[in-house]
């Protein structure tokens, strides 16, 4: 299809993609009960049509060398636009033809950094605010109010792709579940408009992006450039999208660290990777925390259970939680944090209360790694129903129905 008319450039992909969708549908669908039409449509158009560095490998041609096709302050936004509309179509057919018989459900997964302003001016508050629509909003407007951010509208003009009324209703409310992938935090400075500034989208939002301010890192670097380690973002940017976004079902699809594939480290010391159980250990605390607060989060996927060829970084990374030797067959070692992951899953909440009281009581729990600090349990009548964390200082709140046998 990129071949024949140029994949998601046309609007032909929208139909096509409905039909390859039905056929998944159709054949997997008394299985698969979670459906994800499109991972990170963000990252296809800006890669893909903006920046030139992942197929099809398209941006104006004086953006970069490489890129012989292409505009990038047109075709990103147009891609966008087909996409978005090719998961609601698919979603539609999803919820009207097969969603009753099948009881699954389907969403989109995004993917979002969150963004601090670097300095307290009004303009790099205000660049914040239009980062953050140009990155999220550009997919979830659409698919929570039927529209584009008014920042996009009116910085990007006639070149962004507008919604008739049809396609607006196809698409607002278009998903069961958001899936979020979140890996770093970034401060956003104001980048006014120059003589002579050309389109494109990498300046459209007259916002910079950076992970550094007066020459300190946000957060630690990981191996990739752009993965800072900042786990209260990911606590703000999901009460974010509770707040803005009338508190969707999400799943975090996606959440991990990388370490460089040093081939010259021994096996043994490779495994160590006590800076990625850090990682997820505090992004899961800051994960409590927001759920805490209201955010309607029901899962969490790390990225990623084994090492693997990571886009344009290739395999000169590793984000896997299992070691994979490229050189030996591709065989699999656990990492530290896979033990790690191992533990904090495997440990029941019931098994850490230490009393003989079944039927009522409370008790302070000091040793759960599921739970990563140390909490207070309330029940009554053999029902676990309030939990409070002591070092935040919340309240207590309901957390399940579980019954303590």
């Amino acid at each position: 299809l990129e071949d024949k008319y140029g994949g998601f450039l046309s609007p032909n992909i929208i139909n096509d993609y409905k039909d390859f969708a039905e056929v998944c549908f159709k054949e997997f669908g008394d299985r698969v009960k979670h459906w994800i039409t499109l991972n990170e449509p963000w990252s296809f158009c800006v890669w893909g049509y903006a920046e030139g560095v992942s197929a099809p490998g398209r941006c104006s041609p004086w953006e970069k060398a490489n890129c012989s096709a292409g505009d990038s302050g047109r075709e990103p936004y147009t891609v966008g636009h087909h996409q978005i509309l090719a998961h609601a179509a698919a979603a539609r057919l999803y919820k009207q033809k097969y969603k009753g018989m099948q009881k699954g459900k389907i969403g989109i997964t995004l993917v979002a950094n969150w963004v601090i302003p670097i300095s307290r001016s009004k303009s790099s508050i205000a660049a914040t605010k239009r980062s953050m629509e140009f990155m999220l909003g550009w997919f979830l407007d659409p698919l929570c109010r039927g529209d584009y951010p008014r920042s996009m509208k009116v910085l990007v003009g006639n070149r962004l792709p507008q919604f008739t009324k049809i396609q607006s209703k196809l698409v607002k409310g278009a998903f069961d579940f958001i899936g979020l992938n979140y890996y770093t935090t970034n401060y956003v400075g104001s980048l006014p408009p120059s003589k002579g500034m050309r389109n494109s989208y990498s300046t459209d939002a007259q916002a910079i992006r950076t992970g550094v301010r007066n020459g300190v890192p946000i957060g630690p670097q990981a191996a990739s450039p752009w993965l800072y380690v900042y786990p209260q973002g990911f606590r703000d940017l999901l009460l974010y999208i509770k707040d803005n976004y009338h508190n969707p079902t999400i799943y975090i699809t996606e959440n991990g660290i990388d370490e460089a594939n040093n081939k010259s480290l021994p096996l043994k010391e490779a495994l160590k990777d006590d800076a990625r159980i850090e990682y997820h250990h505090r992004h899961l605390d800051a994960l409590l925390s927001a759920i805490r607060d209201g955010a309607n989060v029901k899962g969490y996927f790390v990225w990623s259970l084994l090492d693997d060829f990571e886009w344009t970084s290739g395999y000169t990374v590793r984000f896997g939680l299992h070691f994979v030797d490229y050189d030996h067959g591709l065989k699999r070692y656990p990492k530290r944090s896979a033990g790690w992951f191992k533990k904090f899953l495997k440990d029941d909440l019931t098994d850490q209360l230490e009393t003989s009281n079944k039927d009522g009581g409370v008790v302070r729990v000091t040793d759960c790694n599921r739970c990563l600090t140390d909490y207070v349990v309330c029940w009554n009548n053999k029902i676990l129903h309030d939990l409070k964390i002591n070092v935040t200082g919340g309240s207590c709140v309901n957390i399940s129905s579980d019954t303590i046998v």
